[in-house]
């Protein structure tokens, strides 16, 4: 195994890391404290949603041998920043944790279930992905209209590094928000000046659950988790010539996701977006070693993971606009994507329509968020009209 050792590998692996974590921990942070996350509540979440991560990246790639790249679940976290506050609380927000965790494992071990959610129609999965996103990626219009010296410089960096090269856009962006912090926010009451403020110190939560969270949050949670990442990033891999056992993998990251749920963290899964790094001639000429840039990167995570109460104090320093803003940029190739999706096939235009916009409102309806309804609703609409156009050739 460290025969396959590449400095390519390592440094790809450095590089994916840094990307994966720079462009969506704000993301991480804006949708556990919607959900009624305290500070301590957001970091023990973050630290746990970290390690997470590196111990699945560690894992994966070491048994398979392959660049099975996992995140944490982005278009997860970006549904919790935009969905209301459940009557529990957080408690109860944990408790939708668990119960979306719990639905993993089982795909994992049903390969029926897994079957059933790949035959939700794409536009209708990409539809309610674009619904979800869409909010949080109004934040940056948002909050250039409020808070415009702030917001500017993140904006100008993002654009910098968007124009050298896509994957650099969010780093120069988060680059250019610890600047702001630094000259334009009052720090003279930061947490970080506290003794062994840089330590994670765990705050635990009992959960708390209920039908409606599991409607409301939990099952949209896990449908935009599979369609959004899993699925995606079992096909990069597969596309850069990788053999993919499905079931094992979802299997094992549905696991840590249920063992480390009861501290709130979001589900982790596949990541497409750092498996097309590292499965990449980048990662080394030799695909069979290229998996020790996954590994690599889970070390990374694991490191970062400590690192927890640190960027939870960072980000505690800023206005709550400035955060979300940063949050929505990170989306907006997500949105694009999703979006163009969406309306691919002529034919059935109405149905991933009413999905977004009914998700996107953020309607509720008997208690049950409108990313569930959005999806049902489509799914009808959708068979209908397959079953009009079938009867009229």
């Amino acid at each position: 195994m460290f025969r396959d050792l590449s400095v390519p590998a390592v440094s790809m692996g450095l590089l994916a890391a840094f990307v994966g974590y720079s462009a969506s921990f704000a993301i991480v942070l804006a949708g556990l404290t919607a959900m009624g996350a305290t500070g301590a509540q957001a970091t023990t979440g973050l630290f746990f949603a970290t390690l997470g991560m590196g111990i699945c990246s560690i894992w994966l790639p070491a048994v398979t041998r392959i660049p099975a790249a996992v995140a944490w679940s982005t278009p997860g976290a970006a549904f919790l920043a935009t969905t209301a506050i459940l009557p529990g609380g957080f408690a109860e927000a944990v408790g939708a944790l668990i119960y979306c965790a719990g639905l993993i494992v089982l795909t994992g071990l049903v390969p029926a279930l897994g079957r059933i959610v790949a035959a939700i129609p794409k536009p209708i999965a990409n539809a309610l992905l674009a619904g979800v996103l869409l909010k949080l990626c109004l934040a940056p219009a948002l909050a250039l209209g409020s808070i415009p010296l702030l917001v500017l410089p993140v904006l100008i960096a993002w654009l910098a590094g968007l124009t050298w090269n896509r994957l650099a856009a969010m780093p120069f962006a988060v680059i250019a928000f610890i600047v702001v912090l630094f000259f334009a926010v009052d720090t003279s009451s930061s947490p970080l000046q506290n003794d062994g403020g840089w330590l994670p110190t765990f705050a635990l939560t009992a959960p708390f659950f209920t039908v409606q969270s599991f409607f409301s949050v939990a099952l949209p949670l896990y449908l935009v988790t599979m369609a959004g990442q899993n699925i995606p990033g079992f096909a990069v891999l597969e596309l850069n010539g990788y053999s993919v056992e499905r079931q094992p993998l979802i299997r094992k990251t549905g696991l840590v996701s249920l063992a480390f749920a009861p501290f709130g963290s979001i589900p982790v899964n596949m990541s497409a977006i750092t498996a097309a790094m590292m499965a990449g001639d980048d990662a080394g000429r030799n695909p069979a070693t290229r998996y020790w840039a996954a590994i690599t990167s889970g070390i990374v995570y694991i490191l970062l993971a400590f690192a927890a109460a640190l960027i939870t104090a960072l980000a505690s320093l800023a206005p709550l606009a400035l955060i979300t803003a940063v949050a929505g940029l990170a989306l907006i190739p997500a949105l694009v994507g999703s979006l163009s999706a969406a309306f691919t096939t002529p034919t059935q235009l109405e149905a991933p329509a009413l999905t977004f916009l009914i998700a996107a409102s953020g309607m509720t309806l008997f208690g049950i968020s409108g990313a569930f309804w959005g999806v049902i609703v489509g799914a009808i609409i959708w068979v209908a009209k397959a079953i009009a156009h079938r009867l009229k050739a």
